[in-house]
């Protein structure tokens, strides 16, 4: 699995990760999610994300059984939901999490959402607070626009946005007209979600350059939507046979052609 630098940090994260929304959920799914995850840590998938919001904590649980005895391997993700992120809320959400996740720490915390609820100046000043007591090595958000990264930006003294996560795929390509041109610039890695959405777009084009490449179209996909340095993705996969789909998704080059194909068809 290839890994690059994150953001301005240096340091490197797998391109692919794993996400988790929805995991947790179902009793009767948590083995073979588990399995799913510890899989992908074996095959390199080691940025893992997930969330206190998930299954109200409960993806969070099943993250802190996969990691256990490995989570050096990892580079782990979570986050605070807006309702909790005052300064005081954003502390003791971390505590949980940390408790849930069975860990001392985290790779990275995040602001799930922007929410007018509470100040952005005290989550942010919570969110400095969490890396000075060393539960976070480093702080970001999640669905933000440039106006709202610029605002949370503004709000922080000590510490610098590391990430935002946000919704990419094929047929939403959105952020590549603002947020992601100015992550770009600022050095802050763009984290995508739900890559594969409905799958509706891994026929077509995407199917055709697949074929003619040997691979799957989940895997021209997840290509193309880590193309530039900046980008990464976190891809759920609940079944270990998906996880090693995913996990070569990397393992050859799209052509110059293929990328305009593709560019022009989305």
């Amino acid at each position: 699995m290839i890994a690059r630098p994150f953001g301005w940090t240096g340091v490197k994260v797998a391109v692919i990760g794993q996400g988790t929304w929805r995991m947790g959920e179902s009793r009767a799914a948590q083995p073979e999610e588990l399995r799913a995850l510890r899989r992908g840590i074996d095959l390199g998938l080691t940025h893992i994300d997930t969330a206190e919001m998930y299954a109200d904590g409960g993806a969070e649980r099943l993250v802190g059984q996969a990691v256990a005895g490995r989570r050096a391997e990892v580079f782990l993700t979570t986050k605070v939901h807006p309702q909790n992120a005052s300064y005081a809320g954003t502390l003791q959400a971390c505590e949980r999490s940390l408790r849930r996740l069975n860990t001392d720490y985290v790779d990275l915390y995040l602001l799930h959402f922007w929410s007018a609820g509470h100040p952005i100046a005290d989550t942010m000043r919570a969110m400095e607070e969490l890396v000075r007591r060393g539960w976070t090595r480093f702080i970001g958000v999640s669905n933000f626009d440039v106006r709202q990264l610029k605002e949370a930006q503004a709000a922080l003294t000590r510490e610098r946005l590391v990430s935002n996560q946000v919704l990419y795929h094929l047929r939403d390509r959105e952020i590549e007209r603002d947020v992601l041109p100015y992550c770009e610039r600022h050095r802050i890695a763009v984290v995508g979600y739900t890559p594969l959405a409905r799958g509706g777009f891994l026929r077509g084009v995407v199917a055709e350059i697949a074929k003619k490449r040997a691979r799957t179209p989940r895997q021209v996909v997840l290509n193309f939507l880590t193309r530039r340095p900046s980008l990464f993705t976190i891809p759920k996969a609940g079944r270990p046979e998906h996880v090693r789909e995913n996990a070569a998704a990397l393992d050859f080059t799209l052509a110059r052609q293929d990328l305009k194909t593709i560019d022009a068809a989305f």
